[in-house]
């Protein structure tokens, strides 16, 4: 019974320690690649999950994006149907405005009804203009209002070289401009929606029951293993652009061309840069193969938390260093009472080769409070009445 005793004061004595102090962090990122050319004046490649720039020309330069603007105006509308401020059912009224827009259109007319769903796949598969406003005013209010959103959203993203006036890039204006890194941010926000990609990924349909026939102006969905998108442009300023996107074996790549000479150079430079990522790059996921076991908590109301991995969920690599990936897990024995949620409980230390790539934390993932007096007794009279039992 004395052997008994010490335990509990020992137990109670555990309440005075401190939480564990926070571990360094450290990581670790893609290799630069080597130089690839190709023959647009602005041009980028990144890895859509980590958001990695593994090729870059021109990106910062400022230019008109044409059509390849409605990669934003599809970003909003998917964001407004993911907070559930529309439905892809909503039924859509075209204004006078959006059925006189011209260029690339589906023919509305005034007061003609159409599905947010519709209206969506025309945008998205023939660059319809007047889709695109009609829904401009549909989320918005108006199209001004809308391109007020748009901008904003840029702002969030980080789009410091871009600015828009209108919801389409039909109309070449000096203050409507964006860049080959700024696109590239808002592609990858946009494909992080992955049922976009059940409009993106369409290479022929209709609309109006079948009378009205859509063939997707992006020949890359049709002619490039793994195409998911997104979105081509050109006007006579801005020449051919394209925001092209492809997907294989787990990973998805995001290459912009803006001012290309030709519909056949913008495509080949695409593919080139595609090429080469999905040729020497590979992601490494930073989290373990299994669930972390629990981790024992010290006079708290609940005797163990669930260990988490926080930070980027992976890692992308050379394709030869991802073939030699070990995982090593460190985590403390206990954690005293009260714990925090997203308290540091450990380490996942990711290695190729004997070398360290990332460290990522692994922090508790709910909390739990500390026993209040009372509870201590109780658990304590438990313990006793357990003990006697024996």
């Amino acid at each position: 019974m004395r052997g008994l005793y010490r335990g509990l004061a020992a137990l109670l004595a555990l309440g005075l320690l401190l939480p564990l102090p926070a571990l360094a962090e450290a990581g670790a990122g893609a290799e630069t690649a080597p130089a690839i050319e190709v023959a647009a004046p602005s041009a980028i490649l990144i890895e859509k999950v980590t958001g990695e720039v593994i090729y870059a020309k021109g990106e910062h330069e400022r230019r008109p994006p044409a059509s390849v603007t409605k990669v934003m105006t599809m970003l909003l509308i998917a964001e407004a149907v993911d907070s559930g401020e529309i439905t892809l059912e909503d039924e859509v009224t075209a204004s006078a405005e959006a059925a006189s827009m011209g260029g690339s259109q589906v023919w509305l007319e005034e007061g003609e009804r159409m599905t947010v769903s519709d209206m969506l796949k025309c945008i998205a598969v023939v660059s319809a203009n007047d889709c695109a406003v009609a829904m401009a005013e549909y989320i918005a209010g108006s199209e001004a209002a809308f391109v007020e959103r748009m901008n904003g959203r840029a702002l969030e993203l980080g789009m410091e070289d871009t600015h828009f006036t209108n919801c389409t890039g039909l109309f070449d204006d000096d203050e409507h401009y964006t860049s080959a890194y700024d696109i590239a941010l808002m592609s990858r926000e946009l494909m992080l929606h992955g049922w976009i990609k059940e409009y993106t990924t369409i290479w022929m349909d209709s609309i109006r029951n079948g009378e009205f026939g859509l063939s997707n102006t992006n020949k890359l969905v049709r002619h490039y293993d793994g195409c998911t998108g997104l979105k081509t442009g050109f006007t006579s300023e801005a020449m051919y652009c394209l925001s092209a996107t492809a997907e294989r074996d787990g990973i998805e790549f995001i290459a912009v061309i803006m001012h290309a000479d030709t519909i056949d150079s913008r495509n080949s430079d695409a593919r080139k840069l595609l090429d080469y990522g999905f040729a020497n790059y590979a992601l490494c996921p930073l989290r373990p193969d299994s669930a972390l076991p629990p981790v024992r908590v010290t006079l708290g109301e609940y005797d163990s938390v669930q260990p988490v991995c926080t930070g980027e969920e992976a890692l992308l690599m050379p394709k030869r260093a991802a073939a030699d990936i070990s995982r090593n897990v460190a985590l403390v024995e206990s954690v005293q009472a009260p714990v925090r949620e997203g308290d540091r409980l450990g380490t996942l230390t990711v290695l190729s080769g004997g070398e360290i790539l990332a460290e990522v934390p692994i922090v508790a993932g709910s909390e739990v409070a500390r026993l209040s007096s009372g509870g201590v007794l109780l658990r304590l009279l438990r313990l006793l009445v357990s003990y006697e039992g024996q």
